[in-house]
């Protein structure tokens, strides 16, 4: 008895890149002693064999129903909006890596049952590859390129090239696909250039690229005593500003000192009044030393007045008074010796 068969051809493993669109096949031929309804279901099978199988697809009874995975809401469907002609392929659509899995096709119609399986591979395509370089770029040292995807399904491959000048690489050269490390030993200027680096795997490249420049060695010597000098000269200027801010303070103390010294010597003035008082005491000390002898030829006119402020004023600034018409008081009355008050002459005798 004949009944409905798989005609598309097994294809146990299938490997596409993330972010593109698997068909999987399945087209079948009917038999016509297969008289029941016609069923195609897809089934996700983990890898766990604990685990139960997930059905992700199905068309039963002229209808088909996709929302039974929810990690695959609409990513999913049948190759031909009719699976009753004879193709029950199914496409997924915008691969994740999470889609890696063995999926199985069924197809039934009583009394015939087929399937088949077809492993998928969801592989991450080399992303974000970035060279750098490692070691001194001098002249007879060691350098080494690095070459590294942060992204990317494994197995990556890296492969090296001269992207100016010579294409090929320095014959001192040591590549390591598997780490994507160049080694370049015993550098020299004609190694100098742009490199680049490509990393791949089974669905797809990246690039990126470096610039090496080889340079003489460094005089250090030259460095070092330039660096000596200039810190010697730092110092020196430093220690000058120091010393004239020293002498600059020292200074205005010394200055502040002697102003201070000088008006602590200066000795209050006086006033007009003692002036006069010690005026008028000198004169009456001086005449109280004379004898009777000598006061005799003395004019006896008494002093009447106490010395203004008068006597302090110069020469010429003397305001004149008017004579008094007050009359003299009685010395005797008051117990006091009249005072008689020296006349000088013209010719500068004294009177």
């Amino acid at each position: 008895t004949r009944s409905l068969s798989i005609t598309s051809v097994e294809q146990p493993m299938v490997e596409k890149a993330q972010g593109d669109k698997v068909t999987l096949p399945c087209t079948f031929v009917l038999s016509d002693e297969d008289e029941g309804p016609l069923d195609i279901e897809w089934v996700l099978i983990p890898a766990d064999n604990q685990k139960k199988e997930q059905i992700i697809i199905l068309y039963a009874v002229d209808r088909i129903y996709n929302h039974y995975y929810s990690a695959m809401t609409g990513r999913l469907q049948f190759t031909n909006p009719d699976p009753r002609s004879g193709d029950g392929s199914l496409d997924i659509l915008n691969l994740k890596a999470t889609d890696t899995g063995t999926y199985q096709c069924k197809v039934k119609k009583a009394p015939g049952v087929q399937s088949q399986k077809i492993q998928l591979t969801v592989l991450v395509k080399p992303a974000r590859t970035k060279c750098s370089i490692e070691g001194s770029q001098e002249i007879g040292k060691d350098v080494t390129l690095k070459c590294a995807s942060q992204e990317g399904s494994p197995l990556l491959s890296y492969d090296w090239r001269r992207a100016s000048g010579r294409q090929d690489l320095p014959a001192t050269s040591m590549l390591n696909k598997n780490t994507g490390e160049l080694l370049l030993k015993n550098a020299s200027q004609d190694y100098s250039g742009v490199y680049s680096c490509v990393a791949s795997n089974r669905v797809g490249t990246d690039e990126c690229s470096v610039e090496l420049n080889v340079t003489p060695p460094i005089n250090t010597a030259g460095i070092i005593t330039g660096a000596i000098i200039g810190t010697l000269l730092g110092l020196s200027v430093l220690v000058s500003i120091v010393f004239c801010c020293c002498k600059k303070h020292r200074e205005k103390k010394y200055e502040k000192e002697v102003h201070h010294d000088i008006r602590e010597d200066v000795p209050p003035p006086k006033s007009r009044s003692s002036t006069a008082r010690s005026y008028i005491g000198s004169n009456r000390s001086s005449l109280g030393s004379m004898s009777p002898s000598n006061m005799e030829g003395y004019t006896k006119t008494p002093y009447s007045q106490v010395p203004s402020e008068d006597f302090e004023r110069p020469a010429g600034q003397n305001p004149t008074f008017a004579p008094s018409k007050v009359a003299a008081p009685n010395l005797s009355r008051m117990g006091a010796v009249p005072v008689m008050i020296p006349a000088q002459s013209k010719d500068g005798s004294i009177v």
